[in-house]
């Protein structure tokens, strides 16, 4: 399946900004079952936009804008081939070992309310860590309200969990807590998604975790769809939590009163006939089969 996304993001300053430096982590990687077809960056700014790579392998773009500057536009435009893997993430770069991702972080790190809740996913599921982490998906998904209201970017795994609220971040922070309390490493995943609704006008991107299962390798979770990542999930970026998987993170000297606007489009589109393929909806449930050995 062939999706494609436009992500345009737009800042405004009231008094204009001197200098603004971003960190753009905005760019896909190959790995099985994710081909970039195209992909480019366009800034609507005089500025410089200089390529690289993140500790944890993500593409990045260093933006540097000299003022002033009252408006910065900032354009994602591409499309990626994509292709069932059962959740199961294979042929990635991976730069450090799993254990990295038991690392707790401010944003995950857990209290005895998600300690608790953890254990009793862990004691409800039995068997296998694959298995827990399906159980705790589950739970996420029933018991934590997915609002489309933003929360802070600091909000913290244990406030959205005391909420019993939250957006795709927040479930998948209160994921990442819960799996590294019962020793799994987890981690978070920041991309896009082509909804099942066939709505492609988005307020932001979409993120959900992976979790290292043993002889299976890392695989994917969307908790806040209760579901393991489809075709319909572009990976874009991975961290220990947001702030390291964030699509945009930076500083500015001056530019007080900064207003941000995003507009994320994300469809299907045609094939080489010209032809859209079907598709398998996104909150298409997995049974434990689904996720083969090899």
């Amino acid at each position: 399946m062939l999706i494609r996304v436009r992500h345009k993001t737009t800042y405004t300053y009231e008094r204009p900004a001197q200098s603004v430096i971003q960190l753009l982590r905005l760019t896909p990687r190959n790995h099985e079952g994710q081909s970039v077809r195209k992909w480019r960056i366009e800034l609507e700014n005089d500025g410089s936009l200089r390529s690289g790579q993140d500790a944890f392998g993500n593409v990045t773009h260093m933006l540097s804008l000299a003022g002033p500057i009252d408006k910065i536009t900032l354009t994602v435009e591409g499309e990626v081939e994509k292709q069932d893997t059962n959740g199961i993430l294979r042929h990635s770069l991976e730069p450090f070992p799993p254990a990295l991702f038991l690392r707790e972080t401010d944003l995950t790190q857990p209290n005895a309310a998600l300690l608790d809740f953890a254990q009793g996913c862990a004691k409800k599921a039995g068997g296998s860590g694959l298995k827990v982490m399906h159980e705790l998906m589950a739970a996420i998904n029933q018991q934590i309200t997915f609002d489309t209201e933003p929360t802070s970017a600091t909000t913290t795994a244990a406030q959205a969990f005391e909420m019993k609220r939250g957006v795709c971040q927040d479930l998948s922070h209160i994921f990442i807590a819960s799996a590294r309390c019962l020793g799994i490493p987890a981690r978070y995943i920041g991309g896009y998604l082509l909804r099942s609704d066939d709505t492609p006008n988005q307020e932001a991107g979409h993120a959900w975790v992976e979790a290292y299962i043993k002889d299976l390798g890392w695989v994917g979770f969307d908790p806040a769809n209760g579901v393991c990542p489809t075709e319909a999930h572009i990976r874009v970026s991975v961290g220990l939590d947001y702030l390291g998987a964030a699509p945009v993170r930076g500083s500015r000297y001056g530019g007080a009163d900064e207003q941000m606007d995003v507009a994320v489009t994300v469809d299907q589109a045609a094939g080489p006939t010209g032809v859209q393929q079907q598709r398998r909806p996104a909150g298409f449930g997995r049974q434990m089969g689904d996720h083969s050995q090899q």
